[in-house]
């Protein structure tokens, strides 16, 4: 499922009311702490004083997400373009088992071009899968050892679909209500939502008391500095979460997967879906991408954190939870077509085939790319069995790998306190291995616009922009030498933080490997004085110069 949360959304409650908050500069997570005392990457500082006048290698950066818009004013030119490949002749022409894969690929549509959006949540699924057996009286005393157990969770996923759908459904219709008194204000104004003003709405006088109502919270929240737009589209949100939560991500009786026409059963089967990248909502993947790898130094919107990337964008993630099947295919798909760096901003509690996932980035990590992982958005601690994809492998064999040592897992750290941790971030101290800035990214969104998003969804990204900085201008360095010096150069702190989700203060070491936050000017001097042990590529080699090739040149 995308990690994704509004910093509006959050705050946002049933009487319209905002809490304030202390605005970050919007350019925060490039800040040095050091030099700007802003708890940022260090990105901006990296470049002026370590890496000036050096030229780095073009690095290909994979986005397994929601899809990404390769139209976008500040990321066409960093797109990758799969030059082997005749844009729309319907023919693969590279053989790659993928026809008219530009920009990359998308495994959620079908050979027709038809994409799913929404889905549903894993433990939807399963429930779905086990009700034919489960559903109706059962005697457990006649079960056997194994299915007794299976009865046993089968019981918890109804509980748990059951209990949400009962207490998000009154907030379908009080949202929707909210809605449609914007929508309504909006109308009686008749503007265009961007260009309604706070005088607008203060001489708004309607005969409609719901529209008043609106009008109300409108001219405090509008005299704070917020705007109408801005204000109405966290309200459409706050009604599309918890629509989605009833009638997709709970709703057993709504099951979508006909839609991509594949086998589902068989979990090794590829080639199918569709080369249409963007999808129907792309907007949590175009801002990933744009932390990557938004172009730099053009002067519009924002700069991503690389500044010689090339951004794949791999189709797999639906409003709901991601499939095992799918994420498997994505990472071999990347892997296969020249990304050496993946980022992975997604997750959810349960996997049914995680070895299939598993096999997958054990092929990520014969071929030395590194996999950038979001921890999640629960504000809980990781387990290894409530949170995947993970990178602790389902152990066959004496000498089969226990853990991918090419895995970085990421929660998301806040603007304020020295970086304190998000309240929303999982964490740790054995399965995420790093902080990293996440509360109020400014980013780049469909349409060429930009918005502040938040989640240790914009926290990966920042990360993956880092080890493709590295991987840039030290290429000699092995997808296991990224992760070591990204994590032995965070910056640690001292200080006890809130664990998320609490009240309790605990050192920054509890909740993290590392228990500091990743500093890109200090990897970069740790990066200098590492001697590489990369194994050459020939995939990550020849996607590196077609990039090159490809699109336009990035200053």
């Amino acid at each position: 499922m995308r990690l994704r949360f509004s910093l509006l959304m959050l705050a946002f409650c049933a009487v319209f009311m905002l809490n304030a908050q202390e605005k970050a500069p919007q350019n925060w997570f490039h800040l040095d702490p050091a030099t700007d005392s802003v708890p940022g990457v260090a990105t901006i500082r990296t470049y002026q004083e370590l890496l000036k006048d050096r030229d780095g290698e073009i690095v290909v950066v994979a986005v397994l997400d929601s899809g990404v818009d390769y139209e976008h004013e500040d990321l066409k030119n960093v797109m990758w373009v799969n030059d082997d490949e005749i844009p729309g002749n319907g023919i693969d022409d590279d053989n790659n088992g993928y026809v008219d894969d530009i920009h990359g690929w998308n495994f959620l549509g079908n050979a027709d071009g038809t994409n799913l959006h929404h889905d549903n949540l894993e433990v939807t699924r399963l429930y779905r899968e086990y009700r034919s057996k489960f559903g109706g009286e059962v005697n457990e005393e006649e079960l056997s050892k194994d299915d007794k157990a299976l009865y046993e969770e089968f019981k918890k996923w109804k509980k748990e679909i059951d209990d949400k759908r009962e207490s998000m459904s009154p907030n379908v219709a009080l949202y929707g209500g909210i809605k449609e008194a914007f929508d309504k204000v909006q109308s009686q104004i008749g503007k265009e939502a961007g260009d309604i003003t706070a005088d607008d709405i203060n001489k708004l006088n309607s005969s409609d008391e719901a529209v008043n109502r609106a009008v109300a919270v409108l001219k405090n929240l509008m005299a704070e500095g917020n705007k109408f737009a801005d204000i109405k589209q966290e309200v459409n949100d706050i009604y599309n979460y918890y629509y989605a939560q009833v009638n997709y991500y709970y709703n057993p009786e709504f099951d979508p997967r006909d839609i991509i026409g594949d086998d589902y059963d068989n979990k090794e089967e590829a080639g199918y879906g569709n080369s249409d990248v963007r999808g129907p909502d792309s907007e949590h993947g175009t801002h990933v991408a744009g932390i990557i790898g938004a172009q730099r130094g053009n002067g519009i919107g924002m700069d991503g954190v690389s500044d010689k990337v090339r951004i794949m964008s791999v189709r797999v993630v639906p409003d709901g939870d991601e499939r095992d099947k799918d994420v498997a295919n994505a990472i071999r798909y990347a892997v296969d077509n020249g990304a050496s760096i993946i980022n992975m901003s997604f997750g959810k509690g349960y996997s049914p085939y995680k070895g299939v996932v598993d096999d997958a980035v054990k092929y990520a990590l014969k071929n030395d790319v590194v996999l950038v992982h979001a921890a999640g958005n629960d504000g809980k601690q990781n387990q290894l069995t409530n949170n995947y994809p993970n990178d602790r492998f389902n152990k066959k064999g004496w000498f089969a790998p226990r853990f991918a040592k090419n895995w970085i897992e990421v929660g998301a750290s806040h603007y304020v306190e020295e970086g304190r941790p998000a309240n929303f971030s999982n964490y740790s101290p054995d399965l995420v291995d790093v902080f990293a800035p996440g509360v109020e990214i400014y980013s780049t969104v469909p349409g060429s616009k930009y918005r502040n998003l938040q989640g240790t969804s914009m926290a990966s990204p920042v990360v993956a922009g880092v080890a493709a900085m590295l991987r840039s201008y030290f290429p000699d360095l092995s997808a296991k030498q990224i992760k070591e010096i990204i994590m032995e150069s965070t910056k640690k702190t001292d200080d006890k933080v809130k664990k998320p989700g609490s009240d309790e203060e605990v050192p920054y070491g509890q909740l993290s490997v590392t228990g500091g936050l990743v500093n890109a000017y200090q990897a970069v001097l740790l990066a200098g004085s590492t001697k590489g042990k990369k194994r050459k590529s020939y995939k990550h080699d020849k996607a590196s110069e077609k990039a090159t090739k490809s699109a336009v040149a990035v200053p």
